[in-house]
């Protein structure tokens, strides 16, 4: 963050200050909310929680070198109250970035925003410094945490931004308004919240309707839905995808033996082939998305082909591919799950298992709502259509759907089967696995699978 005197900060958040000593003292480390983060020259925001309530912690934040406290009350310590720290973070940001006049690029979707944002991060840090979210910083609290890291030379800020209701993503764009927008896809993450895929849409829209004239709204072209979003949005339209209208586009697409995609990237000024790092087709489109981006800030094709051709994974538990030393593989992909990303990693399971026994170990998807058992029962039969070898569904009712679905669809005997928890999926595979097969971990992220996986790559560890 660009350095601030204490009473500077308390004017822009509207604040009231306690306990300071010296107004002047200027903020030079990160803005944090765990104290166990603070840095000489922080400011620590206390967030009263569900379980845990920062305020009490300001001491701590100070004795650990927190220049001061953002609250909702005095601590006794060095502090700026306010009524409200969300607001006030997202005050601070709106300002911090202002005044650093940074090319600011925001993306939406219903899935890849993750894997696409570390993309683009990969490929435009080859042109300034980036700033970018760590893992999936994207909502009223972590967007302007985010946007608070860049400082003087920083050239591009990098922001996700996520909905579960219609007006959110609106309101972070208020907070940090954008130049370039991407939308990636509308699909059915959250559909339990928003009531349909139409109502998803119009959140996701926001985005563009938020950009300048001058901005760029790059949308799916091979996404109905988004695509239609053109009319929603003053600004200049950049369409990417495999369809022949896409400006950035992919042909020839195809997957290496080892399931990595490949294509021929086509710009408006040029073509170049790509062989990507990461495993999956689906991360062909999250590849023409970034390259759409870089494109806009004047990078050329050869350039953003090389760059997405060395790009790896800077999210944890996202594809996270590993291979012990017997030859078994893991691909560790329990952060999140829904109906889409679930698609693209059993499709990508069997990709990089021709030839080999595949295992999909997979558990509930979030916030379905009335969609919740069909969803799970299609991505059960998916997994038999796909021909994984076996399929274990963990966990409760959800769980059950998945591996009713797998039955339905013709998955007898012991192809699939359900258990309770991550403990009887680890035995599971212990007693049953053979060198050389591939197993795939996925579900949402308040299952914890990614125990399974983490259980699996240390031998004979327990489950955590």
């Amino acid at each position: 963050m660009i350095a601030l005197t204490l009473a500077e900060i308390a004017e822009i958040v509207g604040g009231q200050s306690y306990d300071i000593p010296d107004p002047d003292t200027r903020i030079t480390g990160p803005v944090v909310i765990d104290s166990r983060a603070v840095q000489p020259g922080s400011l620590f925001a206390a967030f009263a929680g569900e379980r845990v309530d920062g305020h009490d912690y300001a001491e701590r934040a100070i004795a650990a070198g927190a220049a001061a406290v953002l609250a909702t009350r005095p601590v006794g310590v060095a502090a700026i109250v306010v009524p409200d720290v969300t607001a006030a973070l997202g005050a601070l940001a709106r300002t911090v970035v202002e005044r650093l006049g940074t090319t600011t690029v925001a993306l939406t979707g219903s899935a890849g925003k993750t894997s696409t944002k570390d993309l683009i991060a990969q490929l435009l840090e080859r042109k300034g410094p980036t700033v970018y979210p760590a893992g999936n910083l994207n909502n009223e609290i972590g967007l302007p945490l985010t946007a608070l890291r860049a400082g003087k030379d920083t050239r591009h800020l990098v922001l996700e931004m996520g909905a579960r209701y219609i007006g959110d993503i609106r309101y972070l764009t208020s907070l940090v308004p954008p130049r370039i927008g991407l939308v990636l896809n509308v699909g059915t993450a959250h559909i339990g919240e928003f009531g349909g895929r139409e109502q998803i849409a119009e959140a996701k829209g926001e985005l563009v309707e938020s950009l300048p004239a001058d901005g760029v709204a790059v949308l799916n072209a091979d996404d109905p839905l988004v695509r239609a979003m053109q009319s929603r949005t003053k600004a200049r339209v950049v369409l990417f995808g495999e369809s022949a209208e896409a400006a950035v586009r992919a042909e020839n697409v195809r997957l290496t033996e080892l399931g990595q995609p490949a294509f021929t990237l086509h710009t408006p000024t040029g073509c170049s082939d790509v062989t990507m790092r990461l495993y999956g087709e689906h991360h062909v489109s999250n590849a023409l998305a970034a390259a759409a981006v870089a494109h806009e800030v004047g990078m050329p094709v050869d350039e953003i082909a090389r760059a997405l051709s060395e790009a790896g994974t800077l999210s944890r538990w996202r594809m996270e591919v590993t291979e012990r030393p017997d030859g078994v593989t893991v691909v560790n992909d329990a952060y999140n799950a829904n109906p889409e990303s679930m698609r693209a990693a059993l499709r990508a399971l069997a990709a990089m298992g021709k030839g080999r026994r595949t295992w999909a170990v997979l558990g509930q998807m979030a916030e379905l709502g009335d969609e919740a058992l069909a969803e799970h029962d299609a991505v059960g039969r998916l997994a038999v259509r796909l021909n994984v070898s076996k399929l274990i569904a963990v966990g409760g009712r959800e769980a059950a759907w998945l591996q009713l679905g797998a039955y339905n669809e013709g998955s007898w005997g012991e192809e699939s089967v359900h258990v309770s928890d991550a403990r009887a999926a680890v035995d599971l595979l212990r007693s049953e696995l053979r060198p050389g097969d591939v197993v795939l971990v996925k579900a949402s992220r308040s299952v914890g699978l990614e125990r399974v996986a983490e259980a699996l790559l240390e031998g004979e560890g327990a489950v955590r």
